[in-house]
């Protein structure tokens, strides 16, 4: 059963369906500024369309074309959809699954072939970023850019504070390097931590805290890249705003 789409700030991207549009316009939903300062980019020369200076105003491209802006490729934002999922138990990060069972793709309405950026496992909540965005989508998960990603973790029994400065300061289990990270306990309840991590190797968490002896009972993502649940119910899930999506961009050296 699909879940519904919340919106935020009026805003539902949806893909761009023309093939022809106007180069200001272009430049405007792109992100890089608004179409009477584009027309200022296009007057000033620093525009070019497949390797030639266009300085005509109202001309029109294709989606395919090449367009860039002070030397800089740049993309339609419109082509591309970039979905914020707060993803409930029971659910698997892939786009199909032999067994039959509920991927989170199933969960959002959307006419794209998108797909989770990263994967969470089966019954851990909380954010999941979907995108048919494909460049995007490697940088956020490249260690290169240190993407924080933020948890809480229910654990089967109090955290004790030396293995928590252990796990803080970085852990070698198996010849795998796990960098060093925030944790804070939360002294009324030690059971629940918070960890923010800047990699996501597989199974990280759960690794780590089993290495120490502990069981790990819940997880929750509650932060990545920035983006976070507010405002959704498990299960729910809404486009990103042009602001977002140009804050993830600029994350990664896209913008």
């Amino acid at each position: 059963m699909l879940k519904k789409m919340v919106t935020k700030e009026g805003e539902n991207l949806q893909i761009y369906s023309k093939s022809r549009i106007r180069l200001n316009r272009l430049i405007a939903e792109a992100g890089i500024t608004s179409r009477r300062k584009a027309d200022e980019l296009i007057k000033s020369g620093v525009v070019k369309v497949n390797g030639k200076v266009v300085t005509k105003l109202g001309t029109v491209v294709s989606l395919d074309d090449l367009v860039t802006v002070n030397g800089k490729p740049i993309k339609l934002l419109k082509r591309y959809e970039y979905i914020l999922l707060n993803k409930p138990k029971d659910t698997i990060c892939t786009l199909k699954d032999e067994k039959g069972r509920k991927t989170v793709v199933d969960l959002v309405q959307t006419k794209s072939r998108v797909y989770p950026v990263g994967r969470l496992d089966r019954n851990t909540t909380g954010v999941l970023l979907l995108t048919n965005d494909g460049e995007l989508a490697n940088r956020l998960m490249h260690p290169r850019y240190q993407i924080l990603r933020t948890y809480t973790v229910g654990l089967d029994k109090p955290l004790k504070v030396e293995h928590a400065k252990q796990i803080a300061n970085g852990v070698e289990i198996d010849g795998v390097k796990f960098q060093k990270c925030e944790l804070f306990i939360d002294f009324k309840d030690p059971k629940k931590v918070t960890i923010t991590l800047t990699e996501g190797k597989n199974r990280e968490i759960k690794r780590i805290f089993e290495h120490f002896g502990y069981e790990v009972k819940k997880l929750n993502r509650k932060m990545f890249a920035n983006l976070t649940t507010s405002g959704l119910k498990r299960g729910e899930w809404r486009h990103l705003t042009k602001k977002e999506i140009n804050m993830l961009r600029e994350l990664v050296g896209l913008l």
